[in-house]
């Protein structure tokens, strides 16, 4: 299959199909073979003859059926239907704008889902909107950086937080309230304002408008796993399966939600194939390695986390978990190695406490994992919205001191997981 991009779209031009993102969109033949020739053009200026000659196959037809015919290719392409232009005595042009490279470019980096490669997204979608401040992609791009860079514990989202509402705030009013910047919005409302309903509400919302994006299936997943509803969660994840079934991140939610419900052995095989599926994704290593412990094959478990490590070294919450598995298996001086790299490491960046908590508590240091705990729901960590039915802090759940502080993250939403699966059972 020979496959062309240009800005949000890809095309098939032995298929004669054009997509944007995920949808496929209706263009009557002639109509493709028009847009195909101005895209092996691109830049250049296609006089009324070459038209005709390369879309039409030397058929003689009159300039204004060439330009009903780009009249229909530019409402095909909605907002970017402004990229065709036409001068006259030279003709219909392409011109995708220098910002669009960026941005390209910022997705491709973006992919790479570690600190580093979101920075760099983050730098080209910045530059792009400082080239075109009207074009919604880039501030679209710039709003789910500061999210995942949230998100996925790699910056303070104190300072994280807010950037990613400005720019979220701002690509709606360039280009609408779109399915992915409703998912975006609903997600951020879940994890980092834990506002459960009004997430639930607007992530519903966006999967009726674009059932076929995957992420949209993940955050409620996740949302529902907050719950406790862990087979509300599961059943998501199916869902999402069957409408994306190459979504990067599915698999992954799938083993950490197998976890969740002691499915010990179905987390393993799903964390396999998640990482022979997608193997740079540092989450779902991080997921299989604590399946893989959970079943016995400790040294397996301990290789997949050093492998995380080394894939990932700007992400420190996978060296603490690491130093805890350690701790679990008795190799105690490996894991205070780990302690100290990260407390040092602090003094300079940013670690989230959650993990910190959950090392800490592996080497029985259970008051300082509470007081981690405490200052991860200070710094707003956004990895607290798991806390709840993550098996990675099963034991701290059995501390009197969790559902007091359960209640001050959450409120009055959600109580322990024992309570909140039987509300749901009832």
């Amino acid at each position: 299959m020979q496959l062309v991009t240009f800005g949000p779209f890809s095309v098939d031009m032995a298929g004669l199909r054009l997509r944007r993102g995920d949808s496929e969109l209706e263009l009557r033949p002639q109509a493709f073979r028009a847009l195909n020739v101005l895209i092996q053009n691109s830049g250049r200026y296609v006089h009324h003859d070459q038209m005709i000659r390369e879309a039409w196959d030397g058929i003689s037809v009159s300039p204004n059926t060439v330009a009903v015919t780009m009249v229909e290719v530019k409402k095909v392409l909605q907002e970017y239907g402004s990229w065709i232009r036409c001068r006259p005595k030279l003709g219909y042009t392409l011109e995708v704008p220098k910002a669009e490279n960026l941005i390209r470019k910022g997705w491709h980096l973006f992919e790479r889902r570690t600190r580093e490669g979101l920075e760099k997204a983050l730098a080209c979608f910045e530059q792009a909107a400082l080239e075109d401040g009207t074009d919604f992609q880039a501030f679209e791009g710039i709003s789910l950086c500061y999210l995942l860079l949230c998100t996925h514990g790699m910056l303070p989202p104190i300072e994280t937080y807010p950037k990613f509402l400005a720019a979220h705030d701002r690509a709606v009013e360039l280009g609408g309230l779109t399915a992915s910047l409703r998912s975006n919005r609903g997600h951020a409302l879940h994890i980092c304002e834990r506002k459960l309903d009004e997430a639930e509400k607007e992530l519903k919302r966006a999967l009726r408008e674009e059932p076929k994006l995957g992420t949209i299936y993940v955050r409620l997943a996740l949302l529902y796993s907050s719950k406790g509803q862990l087979d509300a969660a599961l059943e998501m994840v199916v869902q999402g399966r069957a409408a994306d079934p190459l979504c990067p991140v599915l698999l992954s939610i799938e083993t950490f939600i197998r976890m969740c419900r002691s499915e010990f052995d179905e987390a393993v095989a799903c964390g396999k194939s998640s990482i022979d599926l997608h193997p740079y994704q540092h989450v779902g290593r991080a997921h299989y390695a604590q399946a893989l412990e959970r079943t016995g094959r400790v040294d397996e478990a301990f290789a997949e986390m050093r492998l995380a490590c080394v894939m990932s070294p700007d992400l420190p919450w996978l060296r603490a978990l690491e130093g805890a598995c350690l701790a679990r298996h008795g190799r105690r001086e490996e894991s205070l190695a780990a302690l100290d790299e990260l407390q040092c490491l602090r003094e300079r960046e940013y670690v989230d406490a959650y993990f910190m908590a959950l090392l800490l508590d592996a080497l029985g240091r259970r008051d300082q994992a509470f007081a981690e705990l405490e200052r991860a729901r200070l710094e707003k960590s956004a990895t607290l919205f798991l806390m709840n039915v993550d098996a990675r802090g099963e034991e701290l759940r059995k501390d009197p001191r969790f559902k007091p502080f359960l209640r001050r993250v959450f409120g009055a939403q959600i109580g322990n997981r024992a309570a909140t699966l039987r509300a749901g059972i009832a």
